[in-house]
């Protein structure tokens, strides 16, 4: 008669190995770490200080002056009777800079006649404005083109005005 399958002898039972084996255990642990560093809640970003507001003023040619770079001074210039603040262009516009002749001034004819020299700019700074008169229609285009240069890469913080103006007598009250 046939043996029956119950009377074959079987294999020893071999021991089951456990999940919490120790590198189970190290890699479970990494697995969570990962999935919080993850997930785990960011920390709001710091936004760095705005700048302060600036508004737009009238300026007088002598209300210009102090704003040369120097003395921890934004740097302005007039184009055409628009002030602009040129801070960001500190290194061609502010002291040592190839255009630090301009700085805190109506720089309309030097801009215009492509020249840097002191002559451009006026002596007189309690006296009338430049009126540019003069000027060819080359140098009027030349004037023109820095004012646009200017307007797409400067703000533009205010307008010149000679002293006498009754515009500059409001904003002095």
């Amino acid at each position: 008669m046939a043996e029956s399958k119950t009377d074959t002898p079987l294999p020893p039972p071999t021991h089951a190995q456990s999940i919490a084996s120790p590198i189970n255990l190290i890699l479970f642990a990494l697995l969570l770490t990962l999935v919080y560093l993850r997930l785990r809640p960011k920390p709001p970003p710091t936004l760095s200080r705005a700048p302060p507001p600036i508004v737009f003023r009238t300026f007088t040619p002598p209300m210009l002056k102090p704003y040369n770079g120097e003395n921890n001074m934004p740097v302005y210039l007039a184009v055409n009777g628009k002030v602009f603040d040129v801070s960001n262009g500190r290194n061609f516009y502010g002291p040592g800079g190839p255009y630090e002749n301009f700085a805190g001034r109506d720089a309309s004819r030097g801009l215009a006649c492509g020249s840097f020299d002191e002559d451009m700019l006026t002596k007189d700074l309690e006296g009338p404005l430049d009126d540019l008169k003069g000027l060819g229609e080359e140098e009027w285009e030349a004037m023109r083109g820095w004012e646009e240069r200017f307007q797409e890469k400067y703000l533009v913080v205010g307008k010149l005005v000679a002293v006498g103006d009754p515009e500059a007598s409001k904003e002095g009250a």
